[in-house]
């Protein structure tokens, strides 16, 4: 039995289960792949009882163990939550199917015909904390992109994570597609993370989705490629152009509407030509925001003073740092030495000033007039996601199917030798 093994073993028995499993699923066409999903989304909509009694036992032990209110608000599950995983799951089934997809053609001067055509990246470990909506996400991007997954939450959702995926499984097996393409860690054991990152040949890449220590100890330690973002320290710059309405709808949004998700904004930057910061900084704090300023922001108004380490702090929590800045070079240099790379925004009406925004700050997503909680796959029409990625190899911002796909080059010839 898998629970009686090593954690290495156990990780590498499931990586060679999953090897297998990934082999059936290419052999699927696609309409059987979106038949699978249709099913598991079945599935998890007839087990909400039972998924949502798991997380209430999850959510009991996380509030006496003293878990934050933003992990709690991840960990959460109600009728609606559970609701939408299962959208989210049939939506990922109606989704065009990258696998086979023809990237490009070309035809070489000797008649060889040479085809670059996207292929499953094959066994992917995901490693997540919090949320279990994860457990469906992901395990539906891998099924429908022709990955085989392997689920490893942590032991604050290990009841609902379980529900999820007992739901799941038996929604693909009734399809005819096989369970093993998605299986779960069952094991709590830390060491078990260890044996994923170090499973270098049997796991083809390792997605991380938690806090900062998780994403941290996985780039340091993985001989597996990772796919990862470490922090999202989320800027909006209010520029002296913009609409004092919107700016105020965008800014209180993109730091309320949920505190714990990567998307908030972290930190408010205010140009010093403005007309009316002040009401920015009043709206979150009567949105129930607690603010932290710079020395110009607290000549305005009384809030507790920004140390250093806020312009570098990932507060998933009601906390906003704000700071005044000359203008658009004033934002540009702070979001440059203390930008994650996540999301970055800008509320404007001069479009100029907008564009050059847009075309200087690196991140993986930038914005005009919108909210930063929009980083989101389903929001950019992908489906769900598997997670966002702010490194600048293979996939970047939202990653869902083409960013679970590699390629592979197929030549058809006639006959042709080299000289």
């Amino acid at each position: 039995m898998l629970d009686t093994q090593t954690p290495p073993l156990m990780i590498a028995t499931m990586a060679a289960e999953a090897r297998r499993a990934a082999g059936q699923l290419a052999r699927l066409s696609t309409e059987q792949r979106r038949a699978g999903l249709r099913a598991a989304a079945d599935a998890l909509r007839a087990a909400t009882t039972e998924i949502l009694a798991a997380n209430v036992a999850d959510m009991a032990r996380g509030q006496a163990n003293g878990l934050s209110p933003a992990l709690l608000d991840r960990l959460h599950l109600d009728d609606q939550r559970v609701a939408a995983m299962a959208d989210g799951v049939a939506t990922v089934a109606t989704l065009a199917d990258p696998v086979g997809q023809v990237i490009d053609t070309a035809t070489r001067p000797n008649g060889l015909v040479l085809t670059r055509v996207r292929v499953p990246i094959g066994v992917i470990g995901i490693i997540y904390e919090s949320r279990p909506n994860v457990s469906a996400d992901a395990a539906a991007l891998c099924v429908m992109s022709g990955n085989a997954a392997i689920l490893r939450g942590g032991s604050e959702a290990v009841e609902s994570n379980a529900a999820i995926h007992r739901a799941f499984t038996a929604g693909l097996a009734a399809a005819g597609v096989p369970p093993q393409a998605v299986q779960r860690v069952a094991t709590t054991d830390r060491a078990a993370v260890g044996a994923m990152l170090a499973a270098e040949g049997a796991i083809d890449m390792i997605v991380p989705r938690g806090g900062k220590g998780l994403v941290a100890r996985v780039q340091a330690e993985a001989r597996v490629p990772v796919l990862a973002h470490l922090d999202g320290i989320n800027h909006i710059f209010v520029h002296a152009s913009a609409d004092p309405t919107m700016a105020t709808r965008i800014v209180v949004n993109a730091k309320m509407r949920r505190t714990g998700v990567c998307g908030a904004m972290e930190t408010l930057l205010i140009d010093t030509a403005y007309p009316d910061p002040l009401a920015l900084i009043e709206a979150l704090q009567a949105a129930g925001c607690a603010v932290r300023g710079d020395e110009r922001t607290r000549a305005l108004i009384s809030v507790a003073p920004a140390d250093d380490s806020d312009w570098d702090t990932e507060y998933l929590d009601a906390i906003c740092s704000v700071a005044l800045v000359e203008g658009l070079d004033g934002a540009l240099a702070h979001i440059a030495r203390h930008s994650s790379g996540h999301t970055d925004a800008i509320v404007a009406a001069d479009e100029a000033i907008a564009d050059r925004f847009l075309a200087e700050v690196d991140s993986a997503i930038v914005l005009w007039n919108a909210s930063t909680q929009f980083a989101d796959g389903g929001e950019f029409g992908l489906g769900a996601e598997i997670g966002i990625a702010t490194g600048r190899l293979h996939a970047r911002g939202p990653v869902a199917l083409e960013g679970l796909t590699t390629y592979k080059w197929i030549g058809r010839g006639t006959g042709q030798v080299r000289g």
